[in-house]
């Protein structure tokens, strides 16, 4: 029997994600454990080289300012956000599917020299940072405890983290609901997203590559254990 499987990224990624693992013949159970809002932002009177699009939620939340934008090409993090960037209207759209610091190498080999990036309130710049301009679109709210569906479906299921935040308040809400790690299994999106969550795990996979597909792979993986 498959163990449950925890889709712990704020909606509507959840329930992508959820619709994902169905396909696969996982048992997703949806447990956000952020709330995505809009946050009043204006464009920089200088348009810059290009536009830096680390997340979804920065295309989702942008609101009509993004349409000054349009002229712009667009460095994505992940084919998702490319998707995301190509509907709302942008013409010029490079996925990178290796990280940011990777997308940044690209762009500078591209030529790009400025440019700017729309974030969420928590975020990490690109390291090394090229010359960046960053724009703080939307926030993304912890929740304060463990959701319900989530600690239902404890100690028992696999929890993916999407990203460092997501690792970090998980193992700490986890922990306040009396769920240490060493009783827990979670999959994690990247190598950063592995170290937030810290050690001590039950069990812990690290996805191949930086997207859903890999994150899902590597879980699976887990819910047959």
């Amino acid at each position: 029997m498959t163990r449950p499987l925890l889709v712990l990224r704020p909606e509507p990624g959840a329930s992508a994600t959820a619709a994902t693992a169905e396909r696969l013949g996982l048992a997703p159970v949806r447990a956000p454990l952020f709330a995505v809002r809009a946050v009043d932002w204006e464009p920089p009177e200088t348009l810059p080289d290009a536009l830096l699009l680390t997340s979804v939620h920065a295309v989702r939340w942008a609101g009509p300012e993004l349409a000054k934008l349009m002229t712009l090409p667009v460095y994505t993090v992940g084919e998702a956000t490319a998707r995301a960037a190509r509907g709302a209207g942008f013409a010029r759209v490079i996925a990178g599917d290796a990280g940011v610091d990777a997308l940044v190498e690209r762009a500078r080999a591209d030529g790009i020299g400025r440019w700017l990036h729309l974030a969420g309130r928590e975020h990490r710049r690109p390291a090394p940072p090229p010359m960046t301009e960053t724009r703080i679109v939307y926030a993304a709210d912890a929740a304060e405890r463990l959701p319900e569906t989530a600690e239902a479906a404890l100690p028992g299921a696999v929890a993916l983290l999407h990203s460092p935040r997501a690792a970090g308040l998980y193992r700490r809400l986890a922990e306040e609901a009396g769920f240490p790690p060493a009783s827990l299994a979670v999959a994690a999106i990247s190598p950063a997203a592995a170290e937030a969550a810290g050690e001590g795990w039950r069990a812990l996979a690290v996805a191949e590559r930086p997207n859903d597909a890999a994150l899902l792979a590597a879980a699976a993986k887990l819910c047959d254990q």
